[in-house]
């Protein structure tokens, strides 16, 4: 049914649904600067640094940023995208979004918009919350692009989609769909991403790592469940192949700071096996939706070089899921489930 508006009404525009995805984010550039302001937004989230701001600041913004961009800028320059002069993780979430419009457009219509944001960095949440909601969404599916729940990651998208809604003068009805670390088809699609892998390494790998961000050990501690969804991921991982206890390992990489974190460590642990003799092994990224600084720098160079100079003979690291058909439908999938109703 069709609303009337008297004539002297404001131009309004509402009733279709909206999606958002929310990705970690990504610095505008390498240099100096662009490192800065990302680092400086990443790193004061309480969600990421939980320290007294009294303590935390005058360290962070003294010490921390005056070094930091430096490293993390010539890190970045080793995997940019050049060619659009962006982050890969940027390229990518692009990809993902425009593959996932063209099928929710195809099956449901004209009726759902569907945009992309940034937990740090651009495009912000608060930019494209706005933009769903003058495209006419009064409804609007909120997808944070993280399988495992974490303080740190799903909270603080939310804490930033939360914060947008507060200025909002209409506000939308939102869905936000929970972690997936579990689902039957995310294990379905992460096992055969590795069989693929497998069937095209010339030496098969000795042992899987999987290997996940880490966070401070007191997280879980607190109650943070992230510990705990990472283990059952690569135990379903390893059933659904049919493998044993030793084929594939969980670990943790990214450790900042002095304290202790989730454990053991995938840069260490790489090392280990090398010295046990295991020569040939692969590592896979099960908590990342899209390929980052973590995956295709860290994971691919630094934590490579460790394995390989403690007498690794074969690295293999296998891809996150990234735009492919199998992890687009299965999003797809996801978002269809969490709209029932609306879509």
């Amino acid at each position: 049914m069709v609303q009337q508006l008297p004539n002297a009404h404001p131009q309004v525009k509402f009733g279709k649904t909206g999606v958002l995805l929310a990705n970690l984010g990504t610095p505008d550039g390498t240099d100096y600067w662009s490192m800065r302001k990302y680092l400086g937004e990443f790193l004061s989230d309480k969600r990421v640094i939980d320290y007294s701001p009294w303590l935390w600041q005058p360290l962070l913004q003294l010490i921390i940023l005056t070094k930091r961009p430096f490293s993390s800028g010539a890190a970045y320059k080793t995997i940019w995208n050049k060619e659009a002069n962006e982050s890969p993780l940027l390229t990518i979430t692009k990809d993902q979004t425009q593959k996932l419009e063209k099928k929710l457009k195809t099956e449901f219509g004209d009726n759902v918009e569907i945009e992309f944001c940034m937990r740090y960095g651009n495009p912000s949440t608060e930019l494209k919350l706005n933009s769903l909601i003058q495209k006419g969404c009064s409804k609007i599916i909120f997808l944070p692009l993280y399988p495992h729940y974490a303080g740190a990651t799903s909270a603080s998208a939310n804490d930033s989609l939360f914060r947008a809604l507060m200025k909002a003068t209409w506000q939308p009805t939102i869905r936000i769909i929970e972690p997936y670390f579990q689902h039957p088809k995310y294990i379905e699609i992460l096992s055969e991403s590795i069989k693929i892998a497998y069937k095209k390494a010339n030496i098969k790998p000795e042992v899987l790592v999987s290997s996940y961000h880490g966070v401070p050990k007191r997280y879980l501690n607190q109650g943070d469940p992230y510990h705990c969804q990472c283990q059952k991921t690569t135990r379903l991982i390893r059933e659904k192949l049919g493998w044993s206890n030793q084929d594939i390992i969980t670990t943790f990489q990214s450790k900042f700071g002095p304290e202790e974190w989730l454990q053991p460590y995938t840069v260490k642990k790489v090392a280990e096996l090398a010295k046990e003799g295991v020569k040939n092994i692969a590592v896979i990224a099960p908590a990342f939706s899209s390929d980052c600084i973590e995956t295709l720098e860290e994971i691919n160079e630094e934590i490579k070089e460790s394995f390989m100079s403690a007498g690794g003979k074969n690295f293999t690291y296998i891809p996150c899921l990234n735009a492919s058909e199998p992890h687009i439908n299965f999003l797809k999938e996801l978002i269809s489930e969490n709209g029932s109703g609306w879509l």
